[in-house]
């Protein structure tokens, strides 16, 4: 047991981060103190009347500790410790990505495209956007009104011929010079003056373009202009936020039955961008305060930050939380918390996003809890169902066989718990073999590292499958899993199923209309969705490998120059001998070999 008195009289009164560890050295919770030593002593002063906190104390076995200079050195570092290490006891933001751009590249004709990560390639950034399906719906609105390329530098140099976007007048062709430079470069501002929230601007030079072009006779090239001031016209209208030219993002909490919703609006430029619902995970009921402060701390850690955030309630600490943001940025950030006009009516919308994402989950775990329920009454299990998991396989003819991992707990698919396996040095097609090797590296691991296991494992297929991962548990040890076969109905048809349980050994028939059959379903599908596109990935990555390295005399650079200079495996395997051995370093000899690669010969 940890020695708390001893460990006390040790820590210094100095701000910093506590790290409490459980008996695996695993982090159950992190905090920050202005004064350590005053903070932890609390948790072992006197009998807390929170149910979370006495769990917490019970299982503590050591306390690390990581001194800072201040009270907001300690916040930023709680903030990147819990992003890093998930501990259960803490609040914790699931599913945060960075933040997707709009990166327009340099050259003479630039290239528009979605961008994560660090901006390390020249050009210019636009956003940040709060998610990827608002870059594209922006990329394919700038592709319809300016008709600029969003195709890859490799595509773009090699075409010979206009591709399918400019056929149905997405892009104006820069590949095979249908645009020049200057026609292009004047599209490619119109856009930037768009993305940075001028569609005032640009309808008002479009206007005057076109009077131009229509005096000079021009009257296609005026018409161009017409049917762009007309969409930027009908963006305008659904836009109908705009009214400001500064950057705020809009954060609102909503609580209920121990679960809550943040909901964020990003406006830039005084344009709506999108929204975003995030689910924090928490350990037992808190308020709103406290939610969005733990949510601020992890979200803008390693982002972009507007100058302004508007929130639906006070943060917890807030006057720490915005001197520590301040840090981040570089720059003032202001929390506002009663905003008044047309912001406070942002505000009002997004908590009302916020309440109804929430009810939203709600209703989607209520209904996740009566199908486990009704899961659980159907396969005659005595005690509740947490955590399942399913197993599927997918090959060609037994090329690049990939099994997939798909977990299920109480609140829906746990996508954070799926894996995938390549499997290998295997009769090609032995779906057992691939099946029982997957199963003993996930259970192998699993013991290894004390993780958790399900309480139900779906294996799809029948009685031979469920045989290999009933073999594959008694030989690991594993005890308490339940495993359950799913077999297709005749024809494959859904309803159909059967379930082949190998402790009863006997097969389940579960009514069409069944929730527990629904739940199982979803499961199996979500299963072979994963399975197939891990498959397709890794037969993709296989032959476009092998199909040049496996060719004496190409190497890493002739085998770039050919892909680059025909444009992708598929044109270099159209190729003829004498068009391969017009490529620098490709000799006719080794054009043949090429050439007999890809049609089967020699």
């Amino acid at each position: 047991m940890f020695d708390s008195q001893a460990f006390l009289k040790t820590l210094t009164a100095l701000p910093g981060v506590y790290r409490m560890l459980d008996e695996r050295g695993q982090v159950l919770y992190i905090g920050k103190a202005r004064n350590l030593k005053q903070r932890v002593s609390s948790y072992f002063r006197e009998s807390h009347a929170s149910v979370r906190t006495r769990s917490l104390v019970a299982r503590i076995h050591a306390i690390e500790i990581t001194v800072t200079h201040t009270e907001v050195e300690a916040l930023i570092l709680e903030s990147t410790l819990i992003k890093a290490l998930q501990p259960r006891y803490n609040i914790l933001l699931r599913d945060d990505k960075g933040y997707p751009y709009i990166h327009a590249s340099s050259g003479d004709f630039p290239r528009l495209s979605l961008h994560r990560g660090a901006k390390r390639a020249p050009g210019r950034y636009f956003g940040p956007y709060p998610n990827a399906n608002a870059v594209r719906d922006t990329l394919d609105l700038l592709q319809k009104v300016f008709r600029l390329r969003s195709c890859e530098d490799a595509f773009f140099r090699n075409r010979t011929r206009p591709c399918l976007q400019y056929q149905i007048k997405r892009c104006t062709a820069p590949c095979v010079g249908r645009v020049d430079q200057a026609s292009y470069q004047r599209q490619l501002q119109d856009a930037v003056l768009f993305l940075e929230g001028r569609s005032g601007q640009v309808i008002d030079d479009l206007a005057q373009r076109m009077e131009a072009l229509s005096a000079a006779l021009k009257f296609e090239e005026a018409a161009l202009c017409r049917d762009q001031i007309v969409e930027l016209r009908q963006i305008q209208q659904r836009q109908h936020v705009e009214g400001e030219s500064g950057d705020l993002d809009v954060a609102a909490c909503a609580t209920r039955e121990g679960t809550a919703c943040v909901q964020v609006f990003v406006f830039r430029q005084g344009r709506l961008l999108g929204n975003r619902a995030f689910f924090p995970a928490l350990p037992e009921s808190e308020a709103a305060d406290v939610i969005l402060s733990a949510f601020l701390a992890q979200y803008y850690l390693d982002k972009a930050m507007p100058a302004e955030i508007l929130l639906s309630h006070e943060p917890a600490e807030a006057a720490l939380l915005t001197q520590a943001l301040q840090e981040r940025a570089g720059r003032r950030v202001a929390l506002t918390i009663h905003p008044r006009g047309e912001r406070a009516r942002w505000l009002e919308m997004a908590q009302r996003n916020a309440e109804q994402a929430l009810a939203a989950q709600c209703a989607s775990r209520a209904g996740m809890r009566r199908r486990l329920e009704a899961l659980r009454e159907a396969l005659g299990v005595d005690h509740d169902l947490t955590r399942l998991e399913c197993f599927d396989i997918s090959h060609t003819r037994g090329e690049a066989t990939v099994a997939a991992c798909v977990v299920f707990d109480a609140e829906g698919a746990r996508k954070s718990d799926y894996r995938r396996y390549n499997i290998e040095n295997i009769a090609p097609g032995d779906d057992y073999a691939a099946m029982r090797q997957a199963l003993t590296r996930r259970y192998t691991r699993l013991r290894e590292e004390n993780g958790p296991l399900p309480d139900i494992l779906f294996v799809d297929g029948g009685k031979g499958q469920l045989t290999q991962a009933r073999e594959m548990l008694e030989e690991l040890l594993v005890t308490g899993v339940m495993a359950v076969g799913i077999a297709k109905g005749p024809e494959r048809k859904p309803g159909l199923e059967t379930l082949y349980l190998f402790e009863e050994n006997r097969p389940v028939q579960l009514p069409a209309d069944s929730a527990a059959l629904h739940l199982v379903q979803q499961i199996r599908d979500e299963a072979h969705r994963f399975a197939i596109t891990g498959h397709r990935q890794r037969r993709a990555r296989t032959r476009t490998i092998s199909a040049l390295d496996g060719i004496a005399g190409i190497g890493p650079q002739r085998r770039q120059a050919l892909l680059r200079q025909f444009g992708g495996l598929k044109q270099l395997a159209q190729a003829g001998v004498e068009d391969l051995s017009q490529v620098d370093g490709i000799s006719i000899e080794l054009a043949r070999r090429i050439y007999d690669a890809f049609h089967g010969e020699g």
